[in-house]
Formats: C-alpha cells, sequence, structure tokens
C-alpha cells in the first residue's frame, strides 16, 4: 500500500491500515485482480458476442464496461494490484477508453494529487477552474459555454468535448516542443488504437460506432462522479468532496465518490475506502469542513439548469498562502 503524501485522520486510523494491509485480502490485492478479469472479461467477452446480445444491448454494455475500465486505470495509477508500476500499467494501456493514453493520464493524475495546489488551475491539471486572469480574457459567449458545461447535463454533454479538445491541444504541444516522451505514448497509443479498431472491424463491429456511440457516452459517464468533486478552498483540505452515493455509482467509480478520504489517502486500494470513510465519518464531515452530499441525486437536482460555481478560480488569501509555504518547507 502507497504511504507517500498519507493523511491520517489520527494514529487509530493509520494502526488500522497497518492491521488492514496485512490482512491476506489487501496483501493479495484479490479484489482488484478479480476486477481486472471482470473489466476485460465483460469488455471482450461483449464484443465477441455482441451480433447475439444485439446492437443496443452491447453497445450500453461497452459504455459501462468501459467507464468502469476507466476506474480500473485510476486504481492502476495509485500502486494496485502489485508493487511494480511497469507491471500495473500493463493492465491500464491498452485504449478502451480511446481518447488518453495511460501515460499522460498517469502523470496528470499524480500532479493532481499535489494537494496544497489542488483545484488551482495553473498548477492542477484536472481543475475545472480558470484563473482570473484567463477568465476575464474569454469572450461573453466562450463564458456562457463555460456556465453551460457547469451544469449537470452540461458537465455530460460538453465536458467530454471540451476534453477531448485539450487532449488533441497537449498532443500538438508535444508534437511541436519535441517532447520525445508524450510523443512515445501517443505512437504506443496510436498502434493500440488502430490494431484494436482493426479487430473490432473484423467482428463486424463499427469503429466509429464505438468511438461515437461508446467511447464518448462511457467518457460523459465519468463526468458524474467529477461533477464537483472539488471546491476552490483556503484549506486544502476541504477541497475534496464525500458523495454518498449509492451501490451502482460506487461499483463503477470503485468508491472514489469518497474522494475527501482518497486524497488523504491515495494509497488506500477501492474496496478499502468506504470502510474508513464509515469508520471515521463525521470526522471526514468536520476536517473537509462539512463537504459531504448524500448523493449524485443532490447535484442533478440542485444543478440541472443552474452551473456550478466552478469558473474563475478566487485564489487564496494571504494567511492561507502563507500556510501552504510553510508546509512545503518542512516536508
Amino acid at each position: 500500500m502507497q504511504k507517500s503524501g498519507a493523511g491520517y485522520l489520527h494514529p487509530q486510523q493509520r494502526a488500522l491500515l497497518q492491521q488492514l494491509s496485512r490482512s491476506a485480502l489487501w496483501r493479495t490485492e484479490l479484489p482488484t485482480w478479480l476486477l481486472i478479469i471482470a473489466v476485460y472479461g465483460g469488455w471482450f467477452g461483449t464484443l465477441l458476442g455482441w451480433q447475439s446480445l444485439g446492437r443496443l444491448p452491447a453497445t450500453l454494455l461497452l459504455t459501462g464496461f468501459t467507464a468502469w475500465y476507466m476506474s480500473l486505470q485510476h486504481e492502476l495509477i495509485h500502486g494496485h494490484p502489485t508493487r511494480w508500476p511497469r507491471v500495473n500499467q500493463l493492465f491500464g494501456t491498452l485504449p478502451l477508453a480511446v481518447w488518453f493514453p495511460f501515460g499522460l493520464y498517469r502523470d496528470s493524475h499524480l500532479a493532481h494529487h499535489r494537494n496544497h495546489t489542488l483545484t488551482e488551475p495553473d498548477d492542477d491539471p484536472e481543475s475545472y477552474y480558470l484563473s482570473a486572469a484567463r477568465w476575464a480574457q474569454l469572450s461573453p459567449w466562450q463564458q456562457q459555454l463555460i456556465h453551460l458545461r457547469n451544469t449537470f447535463f452540461g458537465r455530460l454533454l460538453l465536458g467530454p468535448l471540451l476534453d477531448i479538445g485539450g487532449i488533441f491541444r497537449a498532443m500538438w504541444q508535444a508534437i511541436r516542443h519535441g517532447d520525445r516522451a508524450a510523443i512515445g505514448m501517443w505512437l504506443l497509443h496510436g498502434t493500440l488504437l488502430t490494431l484494436l479498431w482493426w479487430w473490432m472491424a473484423q467482428r463486424g463491429f463499427p469503429p466509429l460506432w464505438y468511438l461515437l456511440a461508446v467511447s464518448y457516452p462511457a467518457l460523459a459517464l465519468t463526468k458524474v462522479r467529477s461533477f464537483y468533486e472539488h471546491r476552490a478552498a483556503d484549506d486544502p483540505l476541504a477541497r475534496s468532496v464525500n458523495n454518498e452515493a449509492a451501490l451502482p455509482w460506487r461499483i463503477l467509480f470503485l468508491n472514489l465518490n469518497y474522494h475527501s478520504v482518497h486524497h488523504d489517502l491515495p494509497g488506500v486500494p477501492w474496496y478499502g475506502l468506504r470502510r474508513l470513510y464509515l469508520h471515521d465519518r463525521e470526522r471526514y464531515y468536520q476536517r473537509n469542513h462539512g463537504f459531504r452530499v448524500a448523493g449524485y441525486r443532490v447535484w442533478l437536482r440542485q444543478f440541472w439548469a443552474r452551473p456550478v460555481g466552478v469558473n474563475a478560480h478566487p485564489g487564496r488569501s494571504e494567511e492561507a498562502r502563507h500556510d501552504s509555504f510553510a508546509g512545503i518547507t518542512d516536508v
């Protein structure tokens, strides 16, 4: 279990985690191995039998398995199911999700886990916020587009499109600046994607249909989880939500709805997050300043037409900035 960057609630929680990490379940990572089998078996099994299932049922199943695969990729990034990153990477490199190379996602996501800069647009590559200067540069129609993206349905419909645009801009920048590492990741990704689409075509499943009717909706599903996952706040501990989601969402997102717990303890495997949260539910409520919600239906009800206030980042107070720098110095 990854220990770096761990933020325990209290010594008893640390002792509990040490006890759990010695158990046979956690040492073998059996749930994650079974997850890998379920995701790959379900995805390939659906593709192999899609003509018997029918196009619509197969499309729905593939969308679910592809979104689940993206959750699995996140788990692989955080050091599961083995202690060897290159081995874990092998399970996440196949481009079932289409849009981005695993290596670039890994690098971006690990940068996102620098909690002292979480949500800050110049430092957090996964932030939905824009800097105040960048926001002021946008034309009125661009600001309206961001507001539309920040509604619940706008995030599902427009969020993936804007992400894809950003991915291709990053690819162009890598080529332009001769970033060999990024170019290598894109070449590997493109080669594997070509082979995967060739195999799909051999099975009679149209790659273009997969692109538009499977991979885009799968990416949209992940936007449910990340809709209001982080907020700008002076205290880094108050920036990540704990969403008490229903069981189907918890399975699809591998308990990442308990996002404050995950950011405090990024090395805890997915099957441990809910247990830790329920063990110290009220302490987490205090720790992240009440940033808790009773399921994704709350966001849907509140923000189906009204945008959540994630546009221009408000910055941090001088006191919070000083505390952050002091914390960095002490590391």
